[in-house]
């Protein structure tokens, strides 16, 4: 099957549910497909989605705004997949240390701080290269720089460089209407996962209905096959796939 575009996916759409544009308008379809790129999200973890964000902290500020689109922001940050910190102030060549996620209260508890009557952290009396991190507040957009991001601890005493890997929102066909890693790499998911949410819409039938989300299932475990399977693997390191088939009885 070939990629999608915006344009040729509501025809698709339109077409495989016999219904026009006068009930599946444009708008009601944008609304399908978003519903389908992030239930694709949450179901596969997917490489396209991976980004790394270089910056370096200020010293003696213990925060960095993710997501967001400031200094140290990444727009569109879903979760955080781990944090480098580099013992340099002026490049990413120095030592590189990963830091070990807890949660806000063991590093209150670590760095012997005040806390605020919001439970912001307001002492700092620890200082030093950050060896641990947690994650606060819950970012309410995705261009949201203030309500939600990461406390480090130590609080650095430095402006240390650091990595921080996060997997981001997708794109949506919504706004990127020549196509999207999902509506090029996985059409036939992406066209499925939108039949299910306009038969849900439409109120059946509902044979067809299951007809679409037990194809998207197949679909979805053979993107996932690729995504977490082949793509993390080489011949070299892990050797080439083998599957086993029985001889035939002498």
């Amino acid at each position: 099957m070939a990629g999608y575009t915006l344009s040729a996916l509501e025809a698709d759409i339109r077409s495989y549910t016999e219904v026009s544009s006068t009930v599946l308008t444009g708008a009601i379809l944008g609304r399908f497909i978003e519903s389908a790129e992030y239930r694709i999200f949450y179901d596969v973890p997917i490489d396209a989605y991976r980004y790394v964000k270089e910056g370096q902290f200020a010293a003696d500020d213990n925060t960095l705004n993710m997501p967001g689109s400031g200094t140290h922001g990444l727009t569109g940050t879903m979760f955080v997949r781990g944090i480098e910190v580099f013992d340099s102030t002026a490049n990413t060549e120095g030592k590189g240390t990963w830091l070990i996620k807890k949660d806000q209260t063991y590093l209150s508890e670590y760095t012997d701080r005040l806390t605020g009557p919001e439970g912001n952290l307001t002492a700092q009396d620890v200082t030093g290269l950050p060896k641990y991190y947690a994650m606060f507040g819950g970012a309410t957009g995705t261009s949201d720089s203030t309500s939600g991001g990461i406390y480090v601890a130590p609080t650095p005493d430095l402006a240390y460089k650091f990595r921080v890997y996060v997997d981001k929102v997708p794109k949506s066909l919504q706004t990127q209407t020549s196509g999207t890693y999902v509506s090029q790499y996985f059409p036939n998911g992406l066209l499925y996962a939108t039949l299910v949410e306009a038969y849900g819409f439409l109120k059946g039938p509902m044979d067809m209905l299951t007809l679409y989300e037990n194809k998207y299932k197949q679909e979805v475990a053979k993107f996932a096959g690729v995504q977490i399977g082949r793509r993390r693997r080489d011949d070299y390191t892990d050797g080439t796939v083998r599957i086993p088939i029985k001889s035939p009885s002498p």
